[in-house]
């Protein structure tokens, strides 16, 4: 399961677990995973009590859970008000994606420098997750088509085999799956985006590391691109 796709566990599989790890991490999990399913949208506060009755757990451990949130910048606490999914500012957004840019940049570069077993290997993963975001282009299914592109992305930061890299790149996609939230209605670029994605993982299967590299880097751009433009679009309606 990859780190934005959370579901939520029947209270069976939760009383099961709780014995292995804090009722804090558990409520910071369940929480998380309703964040990323947009079950709670960017702007909307979260009910301490509702979580724990929910959970049946006390609100030390949820009051516990919303710092850990907080210190990730997925939620903001307001003096007198609660607690709240953050909404992402244009230039918080932006610095995001600069970084998302370089990070995969790099997973590329490692990615395209594997071994030639483990990346045709990795290739052959690659390509069938560009036949499943065509199919989905297709077919005009959005989300599902952009779980398809994390999916993409998250494998060449895996093989990069870079733990720093891993935990920093989750955290940044975390946030800005916020952003992603209010326009996965729009299917922005499927189809260019598809186009890319097949040339990134051609530069790999070919062992190239600098255009596997510049080729991640552009493409990261761009989706930027695309995302400022129709923001700013939809602000001007």
């Amino acid at each position: 399961m990859l780190p934005w796709e959370t579901s939520a566990e029947p209270d069976h599989a939760l009383a099961a677990t709780v014995r292995a790890t804090s009722l804090g991490k558990l409520v910071r999990d369940d929480v998380l995973g309703m964040i990323l399913r947009g079950e709670i949208q960017p702007g909307q506060r979260i009910n301490e009590p509702d979580v724990a009755a929910r959970l049946g757990v006390s609100r030390v451990p949820v009051r516990e859970a919303l710092r850990e949130l907080e210190s990730s910048g997925l939620v903001e606490a307001r003096k007198h008000s609660g607690v709240f999914v953050r909404r992402l500012g244009a230039d918080e957004i932006r610095s995001l994606y600069e970084m998302r840019a370089l990070l995969d940049g790099f997973a590329g570069r490692r990615a395209a420098s594997l071994p030639a077993g483990q990346r045709q290997r990795l290739a052959q993963a690659l390509d069938a997750s560009v036949s499943r975001m065509q199919d989905a282009a297709q077919a005009e299914q959005v989300s599902t088509y952009y779980s398809e592109n994390l999916r993409f992305h998250w494998m060449l930061v895996e093989a990069a085999g870079n733990p720093a890299l891993t935990e920093t790149y989750r955290n940044i996609i975390q946030k800005l799956h916020l952003s992603r939230l209010t326009n996965l209605s729009h299917g922005l670029g499927m189809q260019a985006s598809v186009a890319d994605h097949r040339e990134i993982a051609a530069a790999l299967r070919a062992g190239d590391a600098g255009r596997c590299e510049r080729l991640l880097a552009d493409h990261v751009e761009r989706a930027h691109e695309r995302l400022a433009s129709h923001t700013h679009s939809k602000q001007g309606d």
